[in-house]
């Protein structure tokens, strides 16, 4: 439960229809393994201690009778454990027959929650047998309603609602008001059919209910093992946190899936929504407990958060590259730019920014050539990269010069008085800037706009030189982060003739360097990665900690656990400790960046998505780690 980690499950049932002693064991066995797990909250299927099947025997006093000591007796057997388990049953209160899940943990009936609405079309009949939930009352000593949520001391952000099966399907979902009134956490109990087509549907509804109230929902269905008179159960199971899908049941056999929830980040991105309502108070709070103690992970976590995965890759490849050209178009027709113009240096930042380029110069009906493409060697250019630059260029049809800078650049060291033996930052950054005038005032000759190299990544960490790389005209990498920008690159390789995708794929081989220091037997001595630390963590970094607000603590946690036999805990531990030092110290260079396209759901545009002080101390997060190492 440490850093807001709650490990849920959801089961499927073996089933013998209307053997309450049988589904009794089956529950029973369930809750002990999930016990046996450290699982925290429990959901079975919909009227699993009968049956979902019954139908006319639901009204039997002796079915009724039989649920319910059979619930009696799970919720002794659930004495001395913690885990909290929604068990359906039959139940009837006031002369009414209800859908009801019960909450149970250590010993304790904590509530009956009745089904809200009771289908009765298709192959559901509900409504012979059920009546919808009315008003919150007390039945057997508990609370009977809809409006309970249960509530856990130890672990605030932790707040458990339910609704049972068609609830989900309606148009006001019960769901809506305990995710208003602070339920983190929803159980579904079901007893969905399988039918053609309604897996896919069942995902989509489920995965976006959680998203919609940016919460964890956990789904239990009823398995094949239900009567078959006219339905098949699904035993679809489903767990999914703010509209991603966690974990789910593969078949319709009985099933128990297990993974962890995040309630303290579903807490955060609540709190920075204005348009999430303000609880009303209209829910009864039942407190649960559960002993604070560590949650092993076993949930997926994805290593590089910003690239797309699967299927999804080239398409999301192209939609990446079609705003960045979108916005780049709109620019260049909005000031009526003869021409852009970009410093190629045979790297893959300006290469995305170049076939960024084409791509919007393609879109106004230009010809490539209008484009101009410099390459300004000076004292750490190698001739691969020199090489690449020009066969790239030639390849896409581009106007291409070489402008060397060495002379200007000698001058201008000797202007300040800056020893030739010198290779201090100033010896690197003269460059970086020289190269900048260069094509700042190239761009005035030819009526053309400066486009920006620099990716998200390097603004995270100001890995630029002020007034250097730093500035351009229209950033169009802004948003793209470096772990991104190698596999646009590469997407673009594969679908190019063999002349652009031999240069592209050497490119893709090059060490990432600012080439600032002069080579070392005419290859590149300076590796960015070297200085500033692999962009893989960075990256990973940079994402837990601004999309979902993860303290430092928890972010090293995550990334020891993501990257565990790829880096060693001193050097996660090392670069995180980097990567939060040049966060803070780098803001000024952030505060005044050129515009650029948004591309994903992290940013950095001080106009926008990040306003930071550029004086703020890291000192709090820089604690945050410390004491956790």
């Amino acid at each position: 439960m440490k850093d807001g980690f709650i490990k849920v499950a959801a089961a499927s049932l073996d089933v013998k229809v209307a053997d309450c002693a049988y589904q009794e064991e089956q529950v029973k066995k369930a809750m002990d393994r999930a016990e046996a797990l450290g699982v925290q909250v429990l959901a079975l299927p919909e009227l699993c201690l009968t049956g979902y099947s019954c139908q006319d025997l639901f009204l039997q006093p002796t079915l009724q009778q039989g649920a319910w000591e059979a619930l009696e007796h799970v919720v002794q057997h659930s004495r001395g454990m913690e885990v909290l388990t929604f068990v359906g049953l039959p139940y009837q209160h006031g002369g009414k027959l209800y859908n009801c899940a019960a909450a149970v943990q250590n010993g304790a009936l904590l509530a009956l929650i009745p089904k809200s609405h009771i289908p009765n079309y298709g192959e559901f009949y509900e409504g012979r047998y059920f009546t919808p939930a009315g008003p919150d009352t007390l039945a057997d000593g508990v609370p009977f309603g809809t409006h309970v949520l249960l509530t856990c001391p130890e672990i605030p952000d932790l707040v458990v609602g339910c609704e049972i099966c068609e609830d989900l399907w309606a148009p006001a979902q019960p769901s809506q008001m305990l995710a208003r009134e602070g339920a983190t956490v929803v159980v579904n109990l079901s007893a969905s059919p399988a039918v053609v087509g309604k897996r896919e549907y069942r995902q989509a509804l489920v995965s976006g209910q959680s998203a919609r109230l940016v919460c964890g929902y956990v789904y239990a269905c009823a398995s094949c093992r239900e009567s078959t008179q006219d339905t098949v159960g699904s035993g679809h199971n489903l767990i999914c946190e703010n509209g991603t899908i966690l974990a789910q049941s593969g078949t319709m056999e009985p099933d128990m899936i297990v993974t962890e929830l995040d309630v303290l980040r579903l807490a955060s991105q609540r709190a920075g929504r204005n348009t999430y309502p303000a609880p009303e108070g209209s829910c009864r709070q039942v407190p649960v407990h559960f002993t604070r103690k560590d949650t092993v992970l076993t949930r997926y976590v994805e290593p590089h958060p910003f690239v797309p995965q699967g299927g999804l890759r080239a398409s999301r490849c192209e939609e990446i590259l079609d705003i960045q050209a979108a916005g780049l178009a709109k620019r260049l027709a909005h000031t009526y730019a003869k021409t852009a113009v970009v410093g190629l240096s045979g790297g893959l930042d300006s290469t995305l920014a170049l076939l960024v380029m084409v791509r919007a110069a393609d879109r106004l009906g230009w010809d490539r050539n209008r484009l101009w493409a410099i390459t300004m060697p000076c004292y750490g250019t190698t001739g691969r990269t020199r090489s690449n630059a020009e066969s790239m260029a030639l390849a896409l049809g581009v106007s291409f010069r070489e402008i060397p800078i060495g002379d200007a650049v000698a001058q201008h060291f000797k202007d300040i008085g800056l020893a030739q033996s010198d290779r201090s930052v100033t010896y690197e950054n003269g460059q970086a800037r020289e190269r900048t005038q260069v094509l700042m005032d190239f761009s005035n000759l030819v009526g053309g706009l400066v486009i920006g190299t620099g990716d998200l990544s390097e603004l995270a960490l100001g890995w630029a030189t002020y007034n250097g790389d730093h500035m351009s005209m229209y950033g169009v990498n802004s948003g793209v982060p470096k772990t991104l920008v190698r596999h646009l690159v590469a997407h673009v390789a594969q679908r190019s003739d063999e002349a652009l995708k031999a240069v592209l794929l050497d490119i893709l081989d090059t060490p990432v360097s600012p080439e600032l220091l002069p080579p070392t037997e005419g290859e590149i001595s300076q590796c960015t990665e070297d200085l500033v630390g692999p962009y893989e963590l960075h990256d990973f970094f940079l994402y837990q900690m601004l999309r979902w607000g993860d303290r430092p603590r928890k972010v090293l946690r995550l990334a020891k656990y993501v990257f565990a036999g790829t880096y060693d805990d001193v050097t996660i531990e090392k670069w995180l400790h980097t990567f939060y030092r040049r966060f803070f110290q780098q803001q000024f260079k952030r505060s005044c960046l050129p515009d650029g396209p948004k591309i994903g759901s992290v940013s950095l545009s001080p106009r926008g998505d990040w306003r930071m002080p550029s004086d703020a101390m890291a000192a709090l997060w820089l604690k945050d780690l410390k004491e956790n190492l």
